[in-house]
């Protein structure tokens, strides 16, 4: 089993990048499943549409995983309900609305796929993302392969949940920060780790945003509006190979395109 998720999907040009190196990407690869994380993924970088939503299925994309920004677009409210295949963090509390993991059946299995968002230095009222991790795999029924994205702030909460789920999911990688770490690895038991997969979106940015609004705001310490950068393209990701007879994870390998880059590594 393969799966390929690709890092945090930036406005209009990590959609373009996206749509661009895809199909390459699935030719070279061929991933069994596709996921990736669409909070940033509106022309502003906060949210996503249905339009945004519908274009990543017609690119074959199995799940969408969101983060802080969900409710970043409001008219996500109209549809996040009926669809089973955008996911937002399950420790949101008791009746938010949409859903927390999904599954995907493919031809070598299922495959759950779960979106937990961390609590340090963001939304320290959210439910615990390691008990709401154990409700979720307390539910869970069969043996199927298990995804954890973490939508988190620091590398230690990341780490600490993937020693706290290792041998009980396939993997934990890390979204949010929009910088790809290089400390892939696999853990004693058999999950897969990485801090976090980066983004896809605009090059020449500070996290995908302008960078004079960016080293304005932390020059001046004032109110300053950001805007998504249109300069350069990159796209980032990870492939990973599960092992079909105990759902852990054999081989990790980060994905990174860009403009220094114009081509698979």
């Amino acid at each position: 089993m393969r799966l390929l998720m690709i890092g945090d999907i930036v406005g209009k040009v990590g959609q373009d990048t996206l749509r661009t190196y895809l199909p390459e990407l699935r030719q070279t690869y061929q991933p069994d499943v596709v996921v990736v994380n669409g909070e940033n993924a509106a022309i502003n970088g906060r949210g996503i549409t249905r339009d945004i939503y519908r274009g990543f299925l017609s690119l074959g994309i199995d799940c969408v995983t969101m983060g802080n920004h969900t409710w970043g677009q409001s008219e996500i409210f109209d549809f996040i309900e009926d669809e089973e295949r955008i996911i937002r963090p399950a420790n949101y509390p008791e009746g938010t609305p949409g859903r927390g993991y999904t599954i995907i059946s493919t031809t070598k299995g299922k495959v759950v796929i779960i979106n937990l968002m961390g609590r340090t230095y963001a939304a320290s009222s959210l439910d615990c993302p390691f008990r709401t991790a154990d409700n979720i795999l307390n539910r869970i029924s069969g043996n199927p392969y298990i995804l954890v994205d973490m939508h988190a702030e620091t590398t230690s909460e990341k780490q600490a949940l993937t020693w706290y789920l290792d041998g009980r999911v396939s993997a934990v990688v890390g979204t949010h920060t929009h910088v790809q770490t290089a400390d892939e690895r696999i853990l004693p038991k058999g999950t897969g780790y990485l801090t976090d997969i980066g983004m896809t979106g605009p090059y020449n940015g500070v996290i995908g945003m302008e960078v004079d609004a960016v080293v304005r705001r932390f020059v001046t310490q004032l109110p300053v509006r950001f805007e998504v950068s249109k300069e350069g393209f990159m796209l980032q990701g990870v492939l990973i190979d599960f092992d079909t007879s105990n759902k852990r994870t054999k081989k990790m390998k980060r994905i990174r395109i860009d403009n220094d880059r114009p081509w698979l590594n």
